[in-house]
């Protein structure tokens, strides 16, 4: 540890609450249909897709509706993404003649960019031509990234909104967001992106001649029109294998700041564009501030653990700070703040190996994911996660307390509770189960590179970041190996395609039904008004019983698997 570090943390918190209520204004006059500084010149386009589509703003969705709509739009693109990634070797600007991958890692992979998770079974430099990479999977960055903010927002008006039966147009709201929000960003941030040595270029690999006389081929591509969304929209999904830790995707200390940044600009900003369109700005700074709790201890946590020797490297005669799998531009203390970030939201790109963190150090990330990505999350999963365990954490204050429950002036009832408990509680329980199937099957056994409690952490990391569509991944778990005859190991390759498939598809589709039926549910109630009995829930004294819900509730389910993996590895001194 040393000053630098934490300096570079404290700035980029500072900088994160600084830019949260500018970005979340002008959310809220996106989405509210107010006039931006781009409306003159995307006002056009934005009713030319309105007209396309045969819809208007005026023509909103109750939210069955809205949820049906989701579902067939995340359904065709589904399979268009799966048929482009099969048809490969077919299409056009494949200068190195890439063939399709196999059918399960093709849907996996499908499964994957559509869920906004970007779970990766393979090295993209060496699987993806340069049209699947910009048609399919940058195309589904944006797609998934305007999904996902598009039902906060619905969300959103379900709160704020009284005796109503619509929660908004999901068309109107993807379209606004990519129109106004996600493509001028991303424009602006690759434009930045390549001014620092980022690539983007069409040309094919080149080879070249190494200091000592070899040769060396040298991957290249589109990527830095990918790179920015990647990180904008909490997707992760990295043009090379080995993601952000490679210069061509992430040249200097400064870009590796500015992505840090996209990954949470949005999914903060959007806790102050809730505040604003509830009314109260206030409501919106306390869900950030038990974000922010959590965040802070968490980069706190890695970096002291990544600081130190571990027993492993003490048992070798190593001694100092556990550098092994980090690139020596960002160090110890950018590697943490990135670890950190990174799996706070749904994102997992990465800038260090995570397989290759102490055992404290590797057990924060995981846990950051077991919360249910509401510390931040991803675009638009984040908030509508966090507002139903706000919704918990009234109701386990009104038991307390014996008194009915409410949030903003409405009474929350046993509907809206056992929804928050499918939306809040779903996800733990797939992590758990499919983390058994895969440890305890012999179909599961040849993803498992390692043995012992490193075998196990990698099989739990690998669920909970697919069951929570984050992406980051304990790189020893794998999905795709050529099959040598074997029909067990080559049907449980396939098994953990198709089950992490599964994981993504209920961890993403779940939380999001259930959040959209309880924004259905509160657009309906009455505004009672505050009494003196009501419990203010934008207080420093709510804010404390918001993250105590989280730890109770999402963080404790795991503590049983948690010990059995990272935390007895970190108390070993087993290298591997």
């Amino acid at each position: 540890m040393n000053v630098a570090g934490w300096l570079q943390i404290v700035v980029f918190i500072a900088a994160l609450t600084a830019v949260t209520p500018i970005v979340g204004r002008y959310l809220m006059q996106v989405f509210e249909g107010e006039r931006v500084l781009l409306t003159p010149v995307l006002g056009p386009v934005e009713r030319g897709a309105y007209r396309l589509l045969g819809t208007s703003p005026d023509r909103e969705q109750d939210w069955k509706g809205y949820a049906r709509t989701v579902l067939v739009f995340s359904g065709l693109f589904l399979a268009a993404l799966y048929l482009l990634i099969r048809l490969q070797g077919s299409l056009p600007l494949n200068p190195e003649g890439l063939t399709a991958p196999p059918w399960d890692l093709s849907f996996n992979t499908a499964v994957s960019f559509l869920t906004n998770t970007n779970w990766q079974f393979y090295a993209g430099e060496t699987t993806m031509s340069y049209f699947t990479q910009m048609a399919g999977l940058a195309v589904q960055n944006f797609v998934s990234a305007a999904v996902g903010i598009a039902v906060a927002v619905a969300v959103i008006r379900g709160f704020a909104r009284r005796e109503a039966t619509r929660v908004g147009n999901f068309w109107v709201d993807a379209i606004r967001c990519t129109l106004y929000v996600l493509l001028p960003l991303c424009l602006v941030g690759a434009l930045f992106l390549v001014s620092q040595g980022v690539i983007q270029t069409l040309g094919a690999y080149v080879d070249v001649t190494t200091l000592t006389g070899g040769t060396q081929t040298l991957a290249r591509g589109p990527v830095a029109s990918q790179e920015f969304i990647k990180e904008l929209g909490t997707n992760g999904g990295g043009f090379f294998n080995v993601n952000a830790a490679m210069p061509f995707e992430n040249s200097s200390g400064l870009t590796n700041f500015v992505l840090m940044l996209a990954i949470l600009i949005i999914p903060a900003a959007l806790t102050n564009t809730f505040g604003r369109m509830v009314g109260s700005q206030r409501q919106g700074w306390a869900v950030y501030t038990a974000m922010a709790v959590w965040f802070i201890a968490a980069v706190a946590l890695v970096y002291i653990a990544e600081s130190d020797s571990t027993p492993a490297m003490h048992a070798a005669g190593l001694h100092g700070a556990n550098m092994e799998g980090k690139d020596v531009r960002f160090g110890i203390g950018s590697s943490s703040l990135f670890a950190a970030v990174t799996t706070v939201a749904s994102c997992g790109a990465v800038n260090a190996a995570m397989e290759s963190f102490s055992g404290l150090g590797g057990a924060v990330p995981m846990a950051n994911m077991m919360t249910g990505e509401v510390i931040f999350g991803g675009v638009g999963s984040g908030l509508y996660g966090m507002l139903l365990f706000v919704l918990l954490a009234v109701f386990l204050a009104g038991l307390m307390v014996g008194r009915t429950p409410e949030y903003l002036g409405k009474k929350i009832g046993p509907r809206e509770i056992r929804l928050v408990v499918i939306g809040t509680l779903f996800v733990p329980l797939v992590v758990l189960v499919f983390t058994a199937l895969a440890i305890g099957t012999k179909w599961g056994a040849p993803s498992i590179y390692d043995s012992g409690p490193q075998g196990f952490s990698e099989t739990l990391y690998a669920y909970t970041s697919q069951a929570n569509n984050n992406g980051s991944a304990f790189a020893g778990y794998t999905g795709f190996v050529q099959p040598n005859g074997d029909n067990v190991g080559a049907f449980g390759i396939t098994f953990a395609n198709l089950l992490g498939a599964a994981a993504m598809l209920f961890g993403r589709f779940v939380p999001m039904l259930a959040a959209l039926a309880v924004a259905g549910a509160l657009a309906g109630k009455r505004v009672s008004p505050p009494g003196p009995g009501t419990m203010r829930t934008d207080t420093p004294t709510f804010v404390v019983l918001l993250v105590g819900a989280v730890a109770l509730v999402a963080l404790l389910t795991f503590v049983p698997a948690l010990l059995l993996g990272p935390v007895v590895q970190g108390l070993t001194n087993q290298l591997f």
